[in-house]
């Protein structure tokens, strides 16, 4: 959940939702592709760092868990 709210303000490689989630790098990585399997979260650049960004699957499932 910190991911994808940090992501709703905006574009952001690994070290920068590090530093807004005060999450660890690896448990950082470990999400974004899970969200990135589940189509929620894409990444763009061919290099590192990537910077990663919600889809509109990500965007609808922010708006679902605001309304819980």
């Amino acid at each position: 959940t910190r991911i994808l709210q940090t992501l709703e303000k905006g574009e952001f490689d690994v070290k920068g939702m590090m530093g807004s989630t005060e999450l660890k790098y690896n448990v950082v990585v470990h999400h974004l592709r899970l969200l990135e399997s589940e189509r929620v979260v894409v990444r763009r650049g061919n290099k590192r760092p990537y910077v990663w960004h919600l889809t509109g699957a990500g965007q609808q499932r922010l708006i679902h868990l605001a309304e819980r």
